[in-house]
């Protein structure tokens, strides 16, 4: 029976590990408690949080037991990790705030009730420390020279490293360290630039213990282009609904490139890996069928079957799609029928009628409504032909709405390139 271990290996999570074999034996003693921290930096995760989630998630799935860490203390110093310049001291009100918020993200993909995972705050534990004792108990454990050979302090050495952010891989060894004392948590995992930190824990706890800890970091994922995972020309896909809407969140993964479309799905999506395993096989319509059962199910773990499907029938509806045929991915719960119409998940835009009978700009339409991020974007599309009216293009940017294109009814819709749609509607 494969273990937790072998079902993230084959989906694509692992980058490195500790030692091999000691963590296969980890998982083949029994069930494994492990952690993952959270910087409660906002209110929301973004999709670049997606990996250690979905990671905790398989674990839970496969009878571990996760935990979620949420760094309410280590985010009063802030991870220097990855930073060329120190982040932006948050009060202890913002990040508590953020925690909370967090939290109740995380119960989204994870299960608290019954003790199957736990949610923890590490501000419980380490805004209580005594510093004098700390540094007698803890600090003494660590050289500096080999934390300063760490990449994370390497790097912001040439710009400045202070000393409270010095203080982060002691204060980060030392939750694993209270978790494994108290929880029996042997495992961290996290992304690949917590190595320093993560190897700083399991150094910790056999120094303190006397016993072996284990770490396992994940890749950067980026997309097959080079870019960063959840960075569009908008700005950040958020996990949260009210930053990120389920049907923008839907048309981000909809619109994953075809060379990156079988690793989300295996990193993304529940779907078994014989299912996926397929991908690679097709092309032309039925690759974009794959594509739309990787945003209905990665829209479904983050926001639910109801909002999921919402947005489904608003991107078939704005695109004309193809229902997903009855033998491609058997598992997927994707609708498999052209649903009745409903627009309800495109973004809308108010005008009034005394407006129209002025004529209302559509370059500036575009701006207002966010459908582009300036004038000067719409400006642009238009006057490279980027811009429909009701799929008519739009060949100047002096054009303007006016009563005549509602003719029928009291909306319109606006086309931006060919997947991006906003509905401009009338309002008295």
């Amino acid at each position: 029976m494969k273990s937790a271990y072998d079902v993230l290996g084959e989906r694509g999570f692992l980058e490195q590990v500790t030692e091999e074999a000691l963590i296969r034996g980890l998982f083949e003693a029994g069930p494994v408690t492990c952690y993952i921290g959270f910087d409660p930096t906002a209110t929301s995760l973004h999709i670049g949080s997606l990996v250690p989630i979905m990671a905790l998630a398989h674990m839970q799935q496969n009878g571990n037991k996760p935990i979620a860490l949420v760094g309410g203390g280590t985010g009063l110093i802030g991870d220097p990790s990855g930073k060329t310049e120190m982040r932006q001291v948050l009060t202890r009100e913002q990040i508590d705030y953020n925690a909370q918020c967090l939290g109740k993200q995380l119960s989204q993909y994870l299960d608290f009730s019954d003790n199957k995972a736990l949610l923890l705050n590490n501000a419980d534990w380490l805004t209580t420390i005594n510093y004098i004792e700390f540094l007698r108990d803890i600090g003494r454990h660590f050289s500096v020279n080999r934390m300063l050979a760490a990449e994370s302090y390497k790097i912001r050495l040439e710009k400045g490293l202070n000393f409270i952010e010095f203080n982060y891989m002691l204060l980060q060894a030392y939750d694993f360290l209270y978790l494994f004392q108290n929880q029996g948590c042997a495992l961290q995992m996290g992304g690949n630039d917590q190595w320093g930190n993560m190897l700083a824990g399991t150094e910790l706890i056999r120094k303190v213990a006397g016993k072996d800890a284990h770490a396992v970091t994940f890749p950067l994922i980026t997309t097959s282009l080079g870019q960063k995972m959840g960075k569009t020309e908008k700005g950040t896909i958020w996990l949260d609904r009210n930053l990120t809407t389920p049907y923008e969140y839907y048309q981000y993964w909809i619109n994953t490139d075809d060379a990156d479309l079988e690793r989300f799905l295996k990193l993304f999506t529940f779907l078994p890996l014989d299912e996926i395993s397929a991908a690679k096989n097709l092309a032309d319509a039925q690759l974009n069928m794959a594509k739309a059962v990787l945003a209905f199910e990665a829209t479904k773990i983050t926001h639910g079957c109801d909002a999921a499907q919402g947005a489904w029938r608003a991107s078939m509806e704005a695109f004309h799609s193809r229902p997903v045929d009855a033998d491609m991915f058997p598992s997927s719960t994707i609708p498999r029928t052209a649903p009745a119409t409903d627009t309800s998940g495109i973004p809308r835009y108010a005008v009034s009628r005394k407006d129209l009978d002025a004529g209302i700009s559509i370059m500036a339409s575009c701006a207002k409504s966010g459908l582009t991020q300036s004038s000067s974007e719409a400006r642009r599309l238009i006057e490279q032909g980027g811009i429909y009216v009701n799929d008519r293009q739009v060949k100047s940017i002096d054009e303007k709405l006016t009563a005549a294109d509602f003719a029928g009814g009291d909306e319109i819709r606006i086309r931006k390139g060919k997947k991006k749609y906003l509905i401009i509607e009338i309002k008295d």
